[in-house]
């Protein structure tokens, strides 16, 4: 074995040779390579790792092709794959069907949901992938679901208004740092760094009808709203539900941008969604790798001073900007 392993790497070795679902065992290979220092003690363990992870994968894509994909892992849609996260009867499934067009089990006694399921939410031209999930603090079910968590782009940290919320949100933040999973606080940068997985969040504080007072709310807003967004809602009486999915887009990050060809009306049916801070040659890149070799410059509408006005492709993008590539 060689040498200066950080204690991180032994965790996460525990958290692979305990892992049952290929998504989980994915998950938990991929927080075990990232706990190797590099040097050349540690290359050959990387290589047998790496091609560990590299085999598991292969096998992943052809379960999925041959109708036998993992009943674990969420395929990803639309703009960005959003985890709803949150203790028994927080409402989980109910927020679910009120923004999306799923069917999830909704029901008064809790563990309604024992299996992963997405529905997509519409928000004016684009969708965002929500996955609702068992209840955290399940034994049965808690290895897949931090599995997907490490892979979802963003949560929804879903607390019952009647039951103490502010301890909900603590008890929740505790155990996603035992999964080694972080929430971005308001003005941090998303990235990853000491081996574990930072993720953008909205509280979501749901059940105002069984909060009449509002003094759960408060409470809440006391202690979590200048570090976290924080959006009430009832997905019995719907109320909040729009603020809910406009703040969903609002914390994602992602934005639109939408394509023009020269001498042509742009088209604004179809835009490329791409995250907040993306410039124009990174764009390129995605529509095609040929674009960055032959773009000569690119017309912009919208962020740019005046209407197509050419562009150094270094430019960052801004939601709802049009773009006309010419090679």
């Amino acid at each position: 074995m060689p040498a200066n392993l950080p204690p991180e790497y032994f965790e996460a070795e525990k958290r692979y040779r305990e892992a049952g679902s290929p998504a989980e065992k994915i998950a938990a290979l991929e927080e075990l390579i990232a706990t190797i220092p590099k040097h050349k003690g540690t290359d050959k363990l990387r290589a047998d790792f790496r091609r560990r992870l590299s085999r598991l994968k292969e096998e992943a894509v052809q379960k999925k092709k041959s109708g036998k994909g993992d009943l674990y892992s969420v395929d990803r849609e639309g703009a960005a794959q959003i985890a709803l996260v949150g203790f028994a009867n927080a409402g989980k499934s109910s927020i679910l069907a009120d923004l999306t067009h799923a069917h999830p089990v909704v029901a008064e006694y809790p563990m309604a949901t024992i299996m992963p399921l997405s529905g997509m939410m519409p928000y004016e031209d684009i969708q965002f992938q929500l996955v609702d999930l068992p209840p955290i603090g399940n034994e049965s079910t808690d290895g897949w679901v931090s599995g997907i968590l490490r892979n979802a782009d963003m949560f929804l940290l879903i607390l019952n208004l009647s039951e103490t919320p502010h301890i909900q949100a603590e008890l929740l933040l505790e155990q996603l740092d035992r999964w080694r999973i972080q929430l971005v606080k308001r003005g941090e940068p998303l990235e990853s760094k000491d081996n574990r997985r930072y993720k953008k969040v909205l509280f979501v504080a749901n059940k105002t009808d069984l909060d009449p007072t509002g003094e759960s709310l408060m409470e809440l807003y006391d202690r979590y709203q200048e570090e976290y967004p924080i959006v009430a809602a009832s997905a019995v009486t719907r109320y909040g539900i729009e603020d809910l999915r406009k703040s969903i887009f609002e914390v994602s990050g992602m934005i639109r941008i939408y394509s023009k060809e020269p001498g042509k009306d742009p088209d604004l049916g179809t835009p490329f969604t791409m995250p907040s801070g993306t410039t124009i040659l990174e764009l390129a890149e995605i529509i095609h790798k040929d674009f960055v070799h032959r773009l000569k410059y690119a017309c912009v509408w919208g962020s740019s001073k005046f209407p197509g006005q050419k562009m150094h492709r270094d430019h960052i993008l801004q939601d709802r900007d049009i773009i006309e590539f010419h090679l």
